[in-house]
């Protein structure tokens, strides 16, 4: 019942994700991508990862997400605003795309079948373990990037900070 599960899932973040290339109105791509986002969410669950999901339903689907929306309403794009793209731009989108198939075709190649385990770890995904290792073997590399986090805002704080212009 999973592996049906999981081709169901599978073919419909295909076309939303196919979908959000090939719509016309950016509004419609972006629901789309947020289609897109959930049924990757629901690939999470069937992996038994419930960090994973919560992670790109909160993160992706809910924050990112409206701020896409809120940005395709402020810049209101119509076709008379819309600058005119060169060819050399949809010449290198070409090639970029030419060459992402390229690499999507040669990592499919040989693949046939998804290798489901047939008796899953029930707790693999769970937050309690990741909690676990998070804390015990990664406690330093966490806390080093809490502090790079830190310094990264209080940065971001005093580049934004107006100065002030004392006249005297």
């Amino acid at each position: 019942m999973s592996e049906i599960l999981t081709y169901i899932l599978g073919g419909i973040s295909i076309a939303t994700a196919l979908l959000v290339v090939f719509s016309k109105n950016p509004v419609h791509s972006v629901l789309y991508l947020i289609l897109t986002f959930f049924s990757i969410a629901g690939q999470y669950i069937l992996l038994n990862a419930q960090f994973l999901f919560i992670v790109q339903v909160i993160v992706y689907s809910g924050a990112i997400m409206v701020l896409f929306l809120f940005v395709l309403m402020l810049l209101n794009l119509n076709k008379d605003t819309e600058p005119q793209k060169e060819n050399m731009f949809k010449l290198m989108g070409v090639v970029a795309g030419g060459l992402l198939l390229v690499s999507i075709v040669g990592m499919l190649k040989g693949i046939g079948h998804i290798n489901l385990p047939e008796n899953p770890d029930s707790q693999i995904g769970m937050v309690k373990n990741l909690g676990l290792v998070l804390f015990s073997d990664y406690v330093v590399p966490f806390e080093l990037s809490s502090i790079l986090f830190l310094s990264g805002m209080v940065g971001a704080v005093l580049i934004g900070k107006k100065e002030s212009t004392d006249i005297n």
